[in-house]
């Protein structure tokens, strides 16, 4: 079943070349498109373009087929060209001709464009949920580590002290900002297309705020131009900040790697959760973190692929766009999976809580020596030479301690300001509203 089938049969080579991997996608819009026809039905229905018996049974019917959805019982059949065409199919065999108003005032273009933004809502949920996981793990190991030194370095040469504390929390902090940018991807995704039609709106009298309030929106793309031209433009927001916490994790990933190797031994994995050699018995690999940079790279590279699909399309719809689907839906699983192998790890990770008994740091502690002196009065020019000859000459025997009260540092890390501001930040994503939406869609509030 096509919807726009004028009888003309298609060149099979051309339709498969056409529909892809469409088919494949649009099973992860599944739930998405049945929810936005539950609710665009029902405003169809207030501007008396349905009955109320017709809505009645078009709702009961698509309800039945989102629990099939939910049970993995759904498939779309040879010959249906997408999730909409299927739907529509199986609401006109159980209805007849009810089952083919659901169209009325739609387009697959705006379809499609509210499946993407439902579908992107409920994945960024499921994200945010996997960074909360991963930051409060790291804050409770900056919090454990917080007094344990290890060195701190610039251009891979040791430079000052830093501290097991200092490094998780680093990373804990960072992943609050890229929840940042996730909240603002959020955002742009959150505004209803639906009524947009093909991209010029419908000579019916559509309700749009009605949908958008039915759908737990936070507002509506207004013109419907550019509600059309928001295709592409979401996803390439949202990857953007789904590449910045796979930039983060890569980063955390590649800090592990280094210090694992032997030369560094900062810190350590179960033997349980790394490899070994074909041909070396020493071998202890740390396969798991080289593999979670690699993925996160991948996704680093999901927005340029996406403006490159994009960057020279003129307003209104094309079928290139189509193609962005294939990589951007899978994403969301990969960067999940990211997330949760991450937590695991991280979680047996063993520190070294001895690194700074070794001699060859000692000249670390040089810019604490620098400070001490200028703190009893010695101008600073005079005292980084004062300590820079000492070195030199091989003579400079540092007192180790450490005196640092500044916020952020060694000694005052702000833990508890950094948890705030991510509290703060996944508290105004306010997924609460959407869940409330749908549970009075699929009418779950009015079953008990």
């Amino acid at each position: 079943m096509k919807l726009w089938d004028k009888g003309t049969e298609i060149n099979q080579l051309i339709e498969n070349f056409t529909i892809g991997r469409d088919t494949e996608m649009d099973f992860f819009l599944a739930e998405s498109d049945v929810i936005g026809s539950l609710a665009h039905i029902k405003m169809l229905e207030s501007i008396g373009l349905l009955t109320a018996k017709e809505l009645s049974s078009l709702s009961g019917e698509l309800r039945i087929i989102y629990n099939e959805i939910k049970a993995g019982k759904f498939v779309i059949e040879a010959g249906s060209e997408d999730i909409h065409s299927q739907v529509e199919l199986i609401l006109t065999r159980k209805l007849g001709d009810v089952g083919k108003k659901i169209h009325s005032g739609r387009s697959r273009n705006d379809q499609v464009l509210l499946d993407i933004k439902l579908f992107t809502r409920s994945e960024i949920k499921s994200v945010v949920e996997g960074v909360f996981e991963l930051f409060e793990l790291l804050i409770a190991k900056s919090d454990k580590y917080q007094h344990i030194l290890m060195p701190g370095y610039t251009h891979l040469q040791v430079a000052m002290p830093s501290s097991f504390g200092l490094w998780f929390g680093a990373y804990a902090e960072s992943l609050a900002d890229d929840l940042l940018l996730l909240q603002a991807a959020y955002r742009i995704a959150d505004q209803n297309p639906l009524g947009s039609a093909a991209g010029y709106g419908s000579s019916f009298p559509l309700d749009r705020q009605m949908t958008t309030d039915l759908l737990g929106f936070e507002s509506m793309n207004y013109n419907v131009i550019y509600a059309q031209m928001g295709r592409g433009k979401v996803e390439k927001t949202v990857a953007y900040a789904l590449a910045s916490v796979a930039g983060t994790l890569s980063r955390l990933a590649f800090d592990v790697c280094l210090f694992m190797s032997q030369n560094f031994n900062f810190v350590s994995l179960p033997d349980e959760l790394t490899t070994g050699s074909s041909i070396m018995p020493h071998k202890k690999n740390p396969d798991v973190f080289e593999l979670l940079r690699s993925h996160c790279n991948r996704i680093q590279s999901l927005p340029n692929q996406i403006l490159l699909m994009t960057n020279n399309l003129p307003s209104g719809y094309f079928r290139d766009l189509q193609l962005i689907k294939e990589i951007f839906i899978p994403s969301f699983a990969e960067l999940k999976s990211c997330l949760l192998i991450a937590s695991f790890a991280i979680s047996n990770i063993k520190v070294n809580e001895n690194i700074m008994d070794d001699n060859r740091y000692e000249n670390i502690y040089s810019v604490e020596e620098v400070n001490r002196k200028v703190l009893q009065g010695v101008p600073f020019r005079d005292a980084y030479r004062i300590v820079g000859d000492s070195i030199k000459r091989g003579d400079f025997h540092p007192d180790k301690s450490i005196y640092h009260t500044h916020e952020g540092s060694i000694g005052n890390l702000c833990l508890d300001q950094i948890r705030q501001k991510m509290e703060k930040i996944t508290n105004s994503f306010n997924f609460g509203k959407v869940e409330k939406a749908f549970r009075l869609l699929l009418n779950e509030d009015n079953k008990h």
